[in-house]
């Protein structure tokens, strides 16, 4: 069995970052997280070790007391207001979505956000602009305004590819309407959906490793599965199984922003212990 290991995958820049000072922090003294880190119970378990607490950005700031950390998700300006003298572990990435949106809105555009309402980077993005508008898929135009220009950004873990879908069709909805799009998915989401496709492209099943509630995560599992490969989803090596290989010959590994490059390693390593690799 050979195992292809994607060009890009695993562990970006932000969340590399944010663990780094999440831990540092840590190490200091007692820390409380408002949120979920970044979508990886291995790092959550990690940070519970060090003695790391999780509060809720909704918590009251006089209870909770200090040091706090923002997640690397980011949060809106009223938040970062409520908790005055937070630490703050936001990806630059998600800071230049907020940057871009706040622009867009200054410039007399109605806020449009293209990725999932519930999710903690999104209620971030709009949380500073009630009005706003979060469009997931094409049943949400229908909330679109029709007497103003549109300002649109992406959540930064969205696929590409359906945000220029959704954006073509916003344009469609309001023909009438000034449409002005700002990309902001980020590149590791981008090459890692790029290196996705390669090995979609010579791989019978691919395993895609991080956190069930990592959204650029099961966008990959997504991705591959549309593609009509086999895909198994897994936080940790030991949700691998032998059975699940059998007579695969060519088995791609690929994973989210948040999962760790050790876990991968460990998930490759069970893989080899399956089957011998087919020599070159």
């Amino acid at each position: 069995m050979n195992i292809r290991l994607a060009e890009h995958f695993g562990l970006c820049f932000g969340v590399r970052d944010a663990i780094a000072q999440a831990e540092s922090l840590a190490a200091a003294g007692p820390l409380t997280v408002l949120g979920e880190l970044v979508h990886n119970p291995i790092v959550q378990q990690r940070l519970s070790a060090l003695g790391a607490r999780t509060a809720s950005l909704e918590d009251d700031p006089a209870r909770i007391g200090t040091p706090v950390l923002f997640t690397a998700h980011g949060v809106s300006d009223a938040e970062r207001a409520r908790w005055a003298g937070a630490a703050d572990a936001t990806c630059p990435l998600v800071r230049h979505a907020h940057d871009k949106l706040r622009g867009l809105v200054a410039a007399g555009c109605h806020p449009v956000v293209i990725g999932l309402r519930d999710h903690v980077e999104v209620r971030g993005l709009t949380g500073d602009f009630p009005g706003a508008t979060v469009i997931a898929s094409d049943a949400d135009l229908a909330a679109l305004p029709h007497d103003r220009p549109l300002g649109v950004i992406a959540q930064t873990t969205q696929p590409i590819a359906r945000v220029e879908s959704l954006v073509a069709a916003i344009r469609a909805a309001r023909p009438g309407v000034e449409v002005r799009f700002v990309d902001t998915v980020c590149a590791p989401t981008k090459n890692r959906q790029r290196a996705l496709q390669l090995l979609i492209a010579s791989c019978e099943l691919i395993v895609v490793v991080g956190g069930r509630a990592s959204n650029n995560t099961r966008e990959l599992v997504s991705t591959v599965r549309s593609a009509g490969r086999r895909a198994i989803h897994v936080e940790s090596p030991d949700e691998l199984w032998p059975q699940d290989f059998a007579g695969v010959a060519e088995v791609g590994v690929t994973a989210g922003t948040s999962t760790l490059r050790e876990t991968v390693e460990e998930v490759c390593a069970r893989l080899r212990a399956f089957a011998p690799e087919q020599p070159a």
